[in-house]
Order: structure tokens, then sequence, then C-alpha cells
């Protein structure tokens, strides 16, 4: 029965749909007010998690997703970022 771990579930704010937390990745408002992307998944503050892949990363930069979920203006620093970790 210790084998049995569970593997932790996130929602990606734009598709809606639940994947394990390795396939996303979170991006962060931290109390300071300013915006990241969190590789640990540690950080203190708001997060969203979004999924690695191109058409999603430019539907959410599209829709300014992340600015509503996090409740602050995210720079396109942050897009440009995300896409380029998607990239090869």
């Amino acid at each position: 029965m210790a084998g049995n771990k569970k593997t932790p579930l996130r929602k990606c704010v734009i598709t809606n749909e639940m994947k394990p937390k390795k396939e996303l990745i979170r991006v962060v408002r931290t109390p300071e007010g300013s915006v990241m992307i969190d590789h640990t998944s540690k950080k203190s503050g708001r997060g969203a998690y979004i999924t690695l892949d191109e058409e999603v990363i430019k539907e959410a930069k599209k829709k300014n997703a992340l600015a509503r979920h996090l409740k602050v203006e995210v720079p396109i620093e942050i897009y440009d970022q995300l896409l380029k970790e998607v990239k090869p």
C-alpha cells in the first residue's frame, strides 16, 4: 500500500482541464505585487497554472487570462518567457 502515492492534480486556467502538476507551469503574483514564473510551485502568493502548450499560451495572451486570475497586470515578457520554455 505504500506504493500508491497520488499524483497532485491542478486545473489549467485556460483549458479548465485537470492535469498532473508536472504537466503545468505556475505563474505567481508575489505578495509585493510582481508577477513571475514559479518553476518550483512553492513561491508564496496567488498562483495560476497553465498548460505547457504553445496554443494555450497564445490563447492566454490574447484573452489576457492570467491578469484576470492573478488580479494584476501581467507583463508581456511573462508570456514570451512561457513561449520560450515550450519551444525546443
